[in-house]
């Protein structure tokens, strides 16, 4: 188990300022041992829950070409026929999975193919869960082409915690399936837009393991 990059400013921001607390308060009140016992096992512990959320376990994928992997760990909260204005023109498949922040917030391609659009859009922190998410909240949107020719659309959604989307993928960019391509700081969402012709393979409710929970299949 591997710390993210994006991880390393955070952490030492954190391990900064519970450091200067503690010490602060070591001079304060040299000799009230027992409020610095429990302030150092708090700032422990807040220590370690920034620490996992920025885990970055290593996943193997196996996965045949019409299949579609989950692009994260979490939940899945919407499964419906939505449209797309933007990228796609018309309708298609949702299927939405939610990120607590307890979950690997690592994001990971879902099919094999090279990335024809990306776009970053500024927008509000409404809860990741709220309907009106998806086209309201900061996102950024990626479509990607696989080998059969069906194209797939990702969004990265930023929620009521999250305050930093990252997508390192870029028009032209060739993407293999479980690849690392973005990262979503403290909870947040994923949605994957499919052709209508696609079967679904998860249910409402169903935990996902980004990189290996198969979510669809292609036709």
């Amino acid at each position: 188990m591997t710390i993210h990059k994006e991880g390393y400013a955070s952490l030492l921001l954190v391990a900064g300022v519970l450091g200067a607390i503690n010490f602060g308060l070591y001079w304060a009140v040299p000799d009230s041992l027992g409020v610095r016992y429990v302030l150092g096992s708090i700032s422990l512990v807040v220590f370690l829950v920034v620490l996992q959320f920025f885990r970055n376990p290593s996943r193997s994928t196996t996965a045949a070409a019409h299949q579609v992997i989950a692009p994260a760990d979490g939940k899945v909260v919407v499964i419906e026929e939505a449209t797309d204005h933007e990228v796609l023109g018309g309708p298609a498949l949702q299927v939405s999975i939610f990120m607590s922040p307890f979950n690997v917030h690592v994001n990971r391609s879902p099919v094999q193919g090279k990335v024809e659009y990306f776009k970053y859009h500024p927008g509000k922190y409404l809860v990741a869960w709220h309907p009106k998410s998806s086209t309201e909240n900061e996102r950024t949107t990626l479509a990607i082409r696989t080998e059969t020719g069906a194209r797939v659309m990702l969004r990265q959604i930023a929620g009521a915690l999250a305050r930093r989307i990252v997508c390192y993928a870029r028009p032209g960019d060739a993407l293999a399936p479980g690849q690392e391509f973005g990262f979503i700081k403290f909870g947040s969402r994923v949605d994957v837009f499919l052709p209508l012709d696609a079967k679904v393979t998860v249910q409402l409710g169903q935990v996902t393991k980004g990189g290996q929970t198969v979510i669809a299949e292609l036709a």
